[in-house]
């Protein structure tokens, strides 16, 4: 049994330095992660304070430093790429700062669940907890049913939002992402450009359909029913087997990678070839992308940039820099493959579907 377990009480610091056979001034350096303390010293101390049971004065420390050297970060889901994306970017941004991260995931039954109180409680809790500033990576369309309700006096910033009148928040570019997409398959020839499309209540969803019809307008090219989708790979195949069975469907915006696995399964079951008889282009770049196949067009975003620069912006305001509300634009690129190519007619009518025997 440790120590630690046998005496609940506070361990001081030159209980600490008693054990590991330095000064207590060490101790402190290594409390505080002040760099110029050999390494053997530094673990013989970190050794000790284990066995101890020692843990920091956080109160103490954030007098002497300004801050508690911690973000807070409140995620809606950790289900998405995206989210785990620009936590990654998040969380190696704040380490090479000398900061922590504290997570608090909210994650209602389903996604329409969310209530203000959800999220709200959440950035209470941070509120309370030794945070200098918090991150929301959230949906406009779940902050308005949220009405989320910041801690006074505490830095924060939304990521994946959509821009807010009150507050910073950054986004990857939806609508340059959504027209060079719809522009390369244009640019290859093909008369129009079809749509599998987002959740209707997802801003980024909305921004990518709405670019797409734009996109398609101002190149004087019809603009067919799009097919609503919901992000999964199971709504990719729906659509998939309905525009199998449409000749003029030669090319295809697909609002998200996933979705577009389920399409180009889909159109392999039907016997449609891609890119040859369909030209297929995704969105996110997710890492299994290049090995689909045929390897995936898609819209690369920088999710990790999105992360490191919330956190970049939340230390500004920190330090006591003014930040003016509305949304920043993460860059995108579009990554080309080899799921799309030149048009080169009407596609043929798909292999029929092979009927059980009865």
């Amino acid at each position: 049994m440790s120590l630690a377990n046998e005496h609940p009480r506070s361990v001081s610091l030159r209980e600490v330095a008693q054990r590991a056979g330095v000064s207590g001034q060490t101790v402190s350096r290594v409390a505080n992660n002040v760099p110029n303390v050999a390494e053997p010293t530094r673990r013989k101390v970190l050794a000790a304070m284990s066995e101890l049971g020692y843990r920091p004065n956080v109160a103490a420390r954030a007098l002497r430093r300004g801050s508690f050297g911690s973000i807070g970060v409140v995620v809606f889901t950790l289900g998405t790429l995206g989210n785990i994306r620009t936590i990654s970017g998040i969380v190696a941004e704040a380490a090479r700062r000398d900061y922590a991260v504290e997570l608090i995931q909210v994650q209602p039954a389903t996604e329409n669940d969310a209530t203000e109180g959800q999220v709200s409680s959440a950035l209470s809790r941070l509120g309370q907890d030794a945070v200098d500033g918090i991150i929301v990576i959230i949906e406009s369309h779940l902050i308005s049913k949220s009405a989320l309700e910041f801690p006074d006096g505490i830095p924060s910033i939304i990521v994946e939002a959509g821009a807010r009148p009150d507050r910073p928040s950054i986004n990857g570019d939806q609508t340059a992402g959504a027209r060079l997409a719809v522009q390369h398959l244009l640019d290859l020839g093909h008369p129009t450009v079809w749509h599998v499309a987002g959740p209707a209540e997802s801003n980024s969803a909305r921004e990518r359909t709405e670019t797409w019809r734009d996109t398609l307008v101002a190149a004087g090219r019809p603009v067919p029913e799009p097919f609503q989708g919901d992000w999964s790979a199971e709504a990719g195949y729906r659509a998939g087997l309905r525009l199998a069975e449409i000749p003029e469907a030669s090319a295809v915006f697909v609002s998200n990678d996933q979705m577009a696995l389920g399409l180009l399964r889909a159109l392999h079951e039907r016997g449609i070839r891609v890119p040859e008889d369909v030209s297929v282009v995704g969105f996110d770049d997710m890492d299994e992308a290049a090995h689909f196949w045929p390897p995936l067009t898609t819209v690369h975003q920088f999710f990790e940039d999105a992360g490191s620069l919330a956190v970049s912006l939340i230390i500004d305001e920190i330090q006591g820099r003014d930040l003016e509300p509305g949304e920043r634009k993460v860059g995108i690129e579009l990554v080309t493959r080899q799921s799309s190519g030149p048009y080169r007619g009407p596609h043929p009518l798909p292999t029929p579907i092979p009927q059980e025997d009865s």
